[in-house]
């Protein structure tokens, strides 16, 4: 089984890596080309779900959770310009993130797999994409939870300013969270066609 998945295994942990990567390097205003990679990790978990079932699936999840957990650790120990590339509140948020959001995706998509080919991927990527956001942003940036690491200044996200620029004041972190999860919903759209064009490879050949 584990060479089965073994693609898998490799998409995901690439992806992962990728985003860790990729998320140092700002796009715009709002977002940072990380946010154009990481969400094709839930095409991977729905492939993976679709294809082996819903425990494969979650095997795949937690070779990507393991895979996240060690770069964030090696980012706590690389030294920018402001301190730490990942401190232990981003750690913290991208690792409980990722997991249960991954894992929802999972249990969506398992209970919607016999319904139309698109709506078990779609509401998963969804459900997912909403939960990782919710949780990542504000684990990592919101003033109410400075608890977590007291001497991580991140008052900065806290600047009240128009939403995106343009909509009510909110704080930065808000509209930074509310661009990243539009362009994850987005992409949960655009994935639908490599999800229907690779399942119906498998389906063909199994």
């Amino acid at each position: 089984m584990t060479r089965t998945l073994l693609p898998g295994i490799l998409a995901m942990a690439a992806l992962v890596v990728a985003s860790n990567i990729l998320v140092q390097f700002l796009f715009g205003q709002w977002l940072t080309w990380g946010a154009f990679v990481y969400p094709f990790t839930f095409l991977v978990t729905d492939l993976m779900n679709r294809a082996y079932g819903a425990s494969a699936a979650r095997r795949v999840v937690l070779v990507g959770f393991a895979v996240g957990l060690a770069c964030s650790l090696i980012g706590t120990q690389i030294l920018g310009e402001y301190g730490p590339l990942v401190t232990i509140r981003i750690a913290m948020g991208s690792a409980i993130a990722f997991l249960i959001a991954q894992l929802l995706d999972v249990s969506v998509f398992s209970a919607l797999r016999e319904g139309r080919w698109w709506r078990a991927p779609f509401a998963s990527s969804l459900v997912g994409s909403t939960v990782d956001t919710a949780l990542f942003f504000s684990i990592a940036f919101a003033g109410s939870l400075a608890f977590i690491e007291p001497g991580n200044d991140v008052s900065w996200a806290g600047e009240m300013l128009p939403l995106l620029g343009a909509g009510p004041v909110a704080p930065l972190w808000v509209s930074l969270a509310v661009s990243d999860w539009m362009v994850k919903l987005g992409l949960a759209l655009i994935a639908l066609i490599p999800f229907r064009v690779l399942t119906a490879r498998y389906l063909a050949a199994a």
